[in-house]
């Protein structure tokens, strides 16, 4: 069907007439805010109003743009642009009246727009409050767009120059059409497209065996739009398995290459040494009945099922499971930190064969700060061999020299790429990414793979995509070195693809993965662009006597702002000269990168997180 254009705000028509010509198969409706009788009186408009009728556009008059689905049929209500060119409450409104009316105009919008349309809106120099104006106001003195469009679930998805000189036969005119013009240098048009929705997630329980045993648990909150994804089957086109795919592609040309495709558990019994408790996710397992009959016949008696659970029936107010006493497993359990846990197990195997590369691969899950680049969860792939001890220096040299070339034929984007390996030694620990600082707890690292790129449009310094070093064997290698390669998929697909932001590799929207389609490892262009942040600040005392957990306090932000805390600060301590009670003082930044999120959803998640902080962490607020 032909595309349905709706514009808004025009005063003498020129606009709609020029592009009504440039694109005649489309369907046109052009309003304005006038009435028709006072419009017509003006000699170029009435000319403009013939020309659109004359190709067929419908010309509307005394429309407002806040109430729009006031004139169209709901059959109507689907266009596909909608145009709005620099909106104006007139006389000498200031900047907050005009961001009501843009308040009001995109909810209206929302109305009578298609699900794949966009909004145009063009706004004079330095309106928007955007990084794209040139100069660019103070936030507070500008119309902040993309926050008001982010109230009614837009994003900004492109900004460019309104070049009025390119539209033939366009004038503008100022309020209420009257004939003195105004400038639009350095104007902008402005394209907003729907968001996907700010989730409220159900909580999700697990089903898997455990041993012997088939147990339940509920997944945590943070992590049940992510545990189940899928990104690395064999249908997947994300960017994590193309790059596991190819990696692992190079490494068969010289090694011997095994997959492990059986499932690896979830879980891990604990504790283990060297891994700190606050850092992983203790889950409670409890004991399920015999798998079903229908489970039986349909081979799902050891497979690992998910299903959300009825939020009032199942779960507290704070949407943790209620757990039945005496109906409890009495191990410590904890959600895989790692797959370098299970290269014990797997030299145990009656079927390892020493020289053959074995890969594991799939989630791990882990309690770590807020950062661009520390991800709770995210893909690891484990390349693992048994050498002759005496081979072990040469092995891990070749090892370690394919990954290299392999990262390299990965990277096709056309930016500076640097893979260095460091000596274990050498590399500080505080220079060391939460994912190699993890590693280095559970095996003994020998080097670390870093990349640089300027991917990012900033050169990104050392970040460590990998490891490599050795683990304890089982039996079977007695007499030989197991030697092990690590690495963070999504690390490498952020990196060689310039995405910035670890969250968008989890994002719902369909325009991230369309832009990877045939196992394609591209720059990403980004469809949100200046998302709007908010920031909010939280003063507590600490419990006397008790060591604050930061990581906790990083855990809650992220499960009760769905991930949208994208920093958190400590701005100020201070300790009571009397009492020695100690007051600390956070600054939290919530921004998302791929979905609206408004000032109010904001500031709901910050009294919120109050909260959890409170009841959680025994804190007194201020």
């Amino acid at each position: 069907s032909a595309r349905c254009i709706l514009l808004l705000g025009e005063g003498n028509f020129s606009f709609a007439a020029a592009l009504c010509e440039a694109a005649a198969a489309a369907r046109f409706v052009a309003t304005c805010y006038e009435g028709e009788e006072e419009v017509s009186g003006r000699a170029l408009a009435a000319r403009n109003i013939r020309r659109l009728r004359e190709r067929g556009a419908e010309v509307l008059f005394s429309v407002d743009c806040t109430k729009l689905k006031d004139y169209f049929l709901p059959s109507d209500r689907v266009f596909s642009r909608v145009y709005f060119n620099f909106p104006h409450c007139g006389r000498k409104a200031g900047v907050v009246k005009n961001r009501e009316l843009l308040a009001q105009f995109f909810s209206s919008c929302a109305e009578v727009l298609a699900e794949n349309g966009e909004v145009h809106v063009a706004l004079c120099s330095g309106q928007g409050g955007t990084p794209a104006d040139r100069p660019r106001r103070e936030w507070h003195n500008s119309w902040q767009i993309v926050a008001v469009a982010a109230g009614a679930r837009f994003i900004l998805s492109d900004v460019h120059p309104f070049n009025a000189e390119s539209i033939h036969g366009y004038k503008c005119t100022g309020y209420r059409s009257q004939d003195k013009s105004f400038s639009v240098e350095g104007a902008l048009n402005h394209v907003f497209t729907r968001s996907t929705p700010l989730l409220h997630l159900k909580p999700m329980v697990c089903q898997m065996e455990l041993g012997s045993r088939r147990v339940s648990f509920q997944v945590p909150q943070m992590f049940v739009d992510k545990i189940n994804r899928g990104f690395l089957d064999l249908n997947s086109e994300h960017p994590v398995r193309t790059v596991k795919k190819k990696l692992t592609a190079v490494l068969s040309q010289t090694f011997p290459i095994q997959s492990i495709d059986c499932s690896l558990s979830l879980l891990h019994q604990g504790p283990i040494s060297g891994v700190c408790h606050s850092n992983v996710f203790w889950i409670i397992p409890k004991p399920e009945q015999n798998a079903s009959t229908e489970q039986m016949a349909n081979g799902l008696a050891n497979a690992v099922l998910f299903s959300h659970i009825d939020f009032c029936k199942d779960a507290d107010e704070n949407g943790c499971m209620k757990v039945q006493e005496g109906n409890l497993i009495s191990e410590q359990y904890f959600l895989r930190p790692s797959l370098l846990l299970y290269v014990q197990t797997l030299t145990e195997r009656a079927t390892f064969l020493p020289g053959t590369l074995y890969v594991l691969s799939g989630p791990v899950f882990r309690k770590c700060p807020v950062s661009p680049h520390s991800l709770p969860v995210f893909h690891e792939v484990v390349f693992v061999g048994a050498i002759d001890k005496a081979m072990e220096s040469s092995f891990i040299q070749v090892l370690v020299d394919t990954i290299r070339s392999g990262i390299h034929l990965l990277h096709q984007t056309g930016c500076k790429l640097n893979v260095t390996l460091q000596e274990a030694t050498s590399f500080e620990r505080t220079e060391l990414n939460n994912f190699a600082a993890s590693e280095s707890q559970i095996t003994k690292i020998q080097h670390s793979i870093c990349m640089e790129t300027d991917a990012l449009g900033s050169f990104e310094k050392g970040c460590c995509v990998g490891t490599v070093g050795t683990a304890c064997g089982g039996a079977k290698t007695s007499g030989l070195v197991v030697v092990f390669a690590s690495l963070n998929l999504d690390l490498l697909a952020m990196l060689v693809c310039g995405i910035a932001d670890w969250r968008m590799l989890w994002t719902s929207d369909e325009r991230f993965l369309s832009q990877f389609l045939g196992e394609e490892l591209r720059l990403f262009k980004s469809f949100s662009l200046y998302p709007p942040s908010y920031v909010h600040d939280v003063s507590f005392w600490v419990p006397e006597r008790e060591q604050f957990d930061e990581v906790a306090f990083h855990t809650i932000a992220r499960q009760v702002s769905r991930e949208t805390v994208i920093s958190i600060q400590l701005i100020d301590s201070f300790q009571h000269s009397e009492t020695a009670r100690k007051s600390l003082c956070y600054r939290l930044t919530y921004q998302s990168c791929d979905k609206a999120l408004s000032c109010q959803e904001a500031a709901e998640m910050q009294l919120l997180f109050r909260k959890e902080v409170q009841r959680c962490l025994h804190v007194t607020l201020r």
